[in-house]
């Protein structure tokens, strides 16, 4: 007879308040039994509402000297680093922050789970890492960032990969791509463009697209995504393994806002002045499904109206935006 007093492990989320990592704690509470869950967030992307009232949450920064006491008072079996700021088209306005936000954040908490043994990281890496490359981008290929987040997200990745092989630390690295739904910060002007759209029209305003709207892009509902991504963590085959994890068909910028339109049963687009990114991203999903049993079953429409009837009826926020850049030569005119 099997005791009922096994030991549990120890899942820490790292950016748990918000889209992926409030949904990811989720999904392991809801799944599983095996696992404890504990969420650090500093607040200033997620929101606290997110968190499941069963994570274990500590409000700090990775900076912080809080985020070291923490990580080792909790001593994680597994680690998921999913806190970043993601507004990749600002990253030239922001580099310094750009770089502390995510590359010296990332620094700090792989040498956490050097120094307290955790089993494996994940990272949630981004597909801006491939940047000026063919189509569709595939895992093998040798990244080439158009932008400072790209750059910054290649550099983690890279560093992850040299503690790997001097501290024996293992891990997981998950290039996601444009994932949407439940719990996303609709009130980011820099990011996320589905719930930019979606605030943008719930305010009355038109909906921006930069350029032509020619570009392609990915999209993944976050429900798709939840099990793979909790999988990356304690399948042996994930170990030290680069994955691309998300959509399988890839939508012109123009087309995504067309079906969304069609969801909201209104909307008025507006074309800006064309933004320096890339034309075409999609990324091949193969090696997802073979190692993390990823399978694709909500397609865009189907999930942009159950994110559309959450965004309905959420309470009101203050939009963020940057007060101040660190660069204003080349700003956007939209973003001044």
């Amino acid at each position: 007879m099997k005791s009922s007093n096994i030991k549990k492990q120890k899942v820490l989320i790292t950016g748990v308040a918000g889209l992926i990592g409030s949904n990811l704690a989720d999904f392991i509470i809801n799944n599983t039994k095996e696992y404890e869950v504990y969420g650090i967030d500093d607040l200033t992307g997620g929101y606290y509402e997110n968190v499941n009232k069963e994570v274990n949450f500590t409000h700090c920064n990775i900076l912080d000297s809080k985020f070291n006491d923490t990580f080792a008072a909790i001593k994680p079996d597994y680690v998921f680093h999913l806190a970043a700021y993601a507004a990749e088209g600002l990253s030239p306005f922001i580099r310094q922050y750009n770089y502390k936000n995510n590359l010296v954040c990332t620094a700090g908490v792989v040498n956490q789970c050097i120094k307290h043994n955790v089993k494996r990281l994940v990272f949630t890496s981004s597909l801006a890492v491939y940047g000026d490359n063919s189509q569709p981008y595939q895992e093998d290929m040798i990244p080439n960032p158009m932008d400072p987040y790209g750059v910054a997200k290649y550099a983690c990745e890279l560093d992850i990969k040299i503690a790997g092989q001097q501290h024996g630390l293992d891990w997981c690295i998950i290039r996601p791509h444009n994932v949407y739904g439940r719990k996303q910060n609709i009130w980011d002007r820099y990011r996320n463009v589905l719930g930019i759209w979606m605030y943008q029209h719930l305010k009355g305003e038109k909906i921006t697209i930069y350029g032509d709207g020619l570009q392609t892009r990915a999209f993944s509902n976050i429900s798709d995504v939840n099990a793979p991504l909790f999988r990356s963590c304690h399948d042996p085959k994930a170990s030290k393994q680069i994955i691309n994890l998300g959509g399988i068909k890839e939508y012109s910028i123009n087309e995504s806002s067309d079906i969304l339109i069609s969801v909201m049963g209104g909307g008025v687009k507006e074309y800006l002045q064309k933004r320096h990114e890339v034309k075409y991203s999609y990324p091949t999903f193969q090696k997802s499904i073979d190692i993390l049993g990823f399978n694709h079953t909500i397609d865009l429409e189907m999930g942009l109206k159950d994110m559309w009837e959450w965004a309905k009826n959420q309470d009101e926020k203050p939009r963020f935006s940057w007060s101040s850049y660190e660069l204003d030569k080349g700003i956007y005119p939209y973003w001044v």
